[in-house]
């Protein structure tokens, strides 16, 4: 019996994932914490992340068409990850303009100007938010809303609690201003008024409350749990985990990369992140506020744009969650998820060309 050679290219071992079945199960590992949106925000945030998928998709199409390629990538499900991860960082109060705008510059500008998936050096959903904050900064981070399931302010407090601790020094007027800030912009502005020589001491006792107030078990649960301000899809650090343990289990995400990044902004809050001196510093209201667990998890692991060996990603990992640190604490803007993974994104070819796997079947010459 005769039968032919086939000679073709590389790869010759072939694996039956696919970039679409990658994406479409990042999506479902999403799913739980998009509903939990819609539970704490009510329907509209549904309406803002259905837009912004489609807008995603939309311009992708049209660039497609524009370089006269077809729309057989759209197929794989990319523009719409793009999309809902972008529509994770916005505000549940941002008018249904917001995730238009933003998707079309995280396509156009994120990922076709660089050649399409595979190509792109940033994460096109983060260089999106990075827009939306440099153009609209007002509604990006000062429209927050406060969740509709309990009497919980925008920052997740209980309201008893939070004026049994600091009414006596703050007025009714502060105390709603006050608790109109998510929780790691309250911890900030707390943080400016202690470092600020020029404040009373009735505006440090109301800075001490508020700090007090954040750090409570009573807090912490709520912003584990998602009832509290925040963006859509970023509060529920608790779904936001079970989704991201699911896609380290199928081995899509490698675990390293997550825990080396939430590990070091555990260890360096605790550290440095405190008002009080060293070691002063809550680890575990700053690993469930804010982008931490989505950032980490969904963000930072983007297959193109983090790097490939296991030693790059846990160095990746590390140096993001220094700066996160680093933002948070000496910065003037309250959160750094975002722009940690950028920078990082932008040193990941280095990382890349530094530590390379070992090369089998090859003796260096010494």
């Amino acid at each position: 019996m005769i039968q032919n050679l086939r000679l073709s290219s590389s790869p010759h071992v072939k694996d039956p994932t696919t970039t679409r079945r990658i994406m479409l199960l990042v999506i479902a590992a999403l799913v739980p914490s998009a509903a939990a949106s819609i539970l704490f925000f009510g329907y509209y945030s549904g309406i803002l992340m259905l837009t912004g998928t489609i807008s995603a998709i939309a311009a992708e199409a049209i660039a497609e068409i524009l370089r006269k390629r077809g729309l057989k990538s759209l197929t794989d499900g990319s523009a719409a990850l793009t999309g809902l991860l972008l529509s994770f960082n916005l505000p549940a109060s941002v008018p249904i303009w917001v995730p238009v705008i933003g998707a079309f510059v995280s396509i156009w500008f994120g990922k076709m100007v660089f050649g399409g998936l595979g190509h792109n050096i940033f994460n096109p959903a983060l260089i999106g938010r990075a827009f939306l904050v440099a153009a609209y900064p007002t509604l990006m981070t000062a429209s927050w809303i406060s969740p509709v399931l309990t009497n919980s302010t925008a920052s997740g407090f209980i309201n008893d609690k939070l004026r049994t601790n600091i009414e006596s020094v703050v007025s009714s007027e502060e105390l709603d201003a006050m608790t109109s800030a998510t929780p790691l912009g309250l911890l900030k502005d707390a943080r400016r008024v202690l470092s600020n020589p020029a404040s009373t001491d009735l505006q440090k006792d109301k800075a001490r409350g508020s700090i007090q107030t954040l750090y409570s078990w009573e807090t912490i649960k709520n912003m584990f749990l998602g009832n509290t301000g925040g963006s859509l899809g970023e509060t529920s650090a608790l779904l936001l985990l079970i989704g991201g343990l699911f896609l380290c289990a199928l081995k899509i995400v490698n675990w390293r990369m997550p825990f080396s990044f939430i590990g070091v902004v555990f260890i360096l809050t605790w550290l440095i992140g405190g008002t009080n001196g060293f070691f002063s510093g809550n680890p575990f209201f700053s690993v469930v506020s804010g982008g931490l667990m989505l950032g980490a998890f969904f963000m930072a692991t983007d297959m193109v744009t983090s790097p490939m060996t296991d030693k790059g990603q846990i160095l990746f990992g590390l140096c993001a969650g220094f700066l996160v640190v680093i933002i948070r604490t000496y910065g003037g803007y309250p959160e750094g998820v975002c722009y940690s993974i950028l920078i990082m994104n932008a040193f990941t070819p280095l990382i890349d060309r530094f530590i390379r796997p070992k090369k089998f079947g090859i003796q260096e010459v010494k």
